[in-house]
């Protein structure tokens, strides 16, 4: 099962196709859209994935609001959505799902909000109250946590202690860094700050200890020489055993 994981910045805009193109060389099982929206660029990168075999589709776009971003769920096997209990919000920065695949597994989907929202923190709450509490088998949490370690996952200065802290309490919960359990501490970076203000890694996935034994493999893919790429975020790919 390859898993792609992807901001594609502002719902796509003008590089819908890049984007679309890159997903379609790639052949995914499963995607995760961050900053996915309501737009026509966005809502044309949905129905170009469903031609490629991704037909079971959800999205937590808003209808009165098209432009705020959101995530979208795509899939080869049937999705269904789950009730997220204390969930973080809003509502459009999480979705929780049972994917029906032949070894099925629940994801959980996420935008975490960066910290001049000031919702940053309890949104990170949130996902480790799921975390802590998650009964229901094999799972994985992924998408765009705004978030990484003190050193690890920074070229300059920039988490501090609380989102330090968030990552560690992940994997005391049980919930492996999926990059960190392939590569150890080999650095590598899914963001690259405008005007060269360094580069971070913020899009994570992370796998609980009922399907951390499926991991084959994770990988961040920058688009090799493209001066102008579809998406300022890399893709972050996770391969499980079927």
């Amino acid at each position: 099962m390859k898993i792609l994981i992807w901001n594609i910045m502002h719902g796509g805009g003008r590089r819908a196709p890049k984007i679309v193109e890159r997903i379609r060389n790639r052949r995914p099982d499963l995607i995760i859209l961050t900053e996915f929206r309501g737009t026509p660029p966005s809502r044309e990168i949905a129905a170009r994935i469903k031609e490629m075999g991704l037909s079971q589709q959800l999205k937590t776009t808003s209808e009165s609001h098209p432009a705020r971003n959101a995530l979208l769920l795509a899939s080869r096997w049937p999705l269904k959505r789950i009730h997220w209990r204390r969930p973080p919000e809003p509502k459009e920065r999480r979705l929780l799902a049972h994917v029906r695949a032949p070894t099925s597994i629940t994801i959980a989907a996420v935008h975490v909000p960066n910290r001049v929202s000031g919702i940053k923190y309890p949104f990170l709450d949130a996902l480790c109250d799921l975390t802590h509490r998650w009964r229901g088998g094999g799972a994985l949490l992924a998408g765009d946590f705004n978030t990484g370690r003190i050193g690890e996952d920074e070229s300059v200065k920039c988490f501090n202690r609380r989102e330090d802290n968030f990552m560690t309490a992940m994997s005391k919960a049980g919930w492996a860094d999926a990059y960190r359990s392939a590569h150890g501490q080999k650095r590598a970076y899914t963001w690259r700050a405008p005007g060269g203000g360094g580069s971070f890694r913020l899009d994570h996935a992370f796998i609980n200890r009922h399907a951390h034994g499926r991991l084959l493999g994770a990988r961040i893919d920058w688009p090799p020489g493209d001066p102008r790429p579809p998406s300022d975020h890399a893709a972050l790919w996770i391969t499980l055993k079927d």
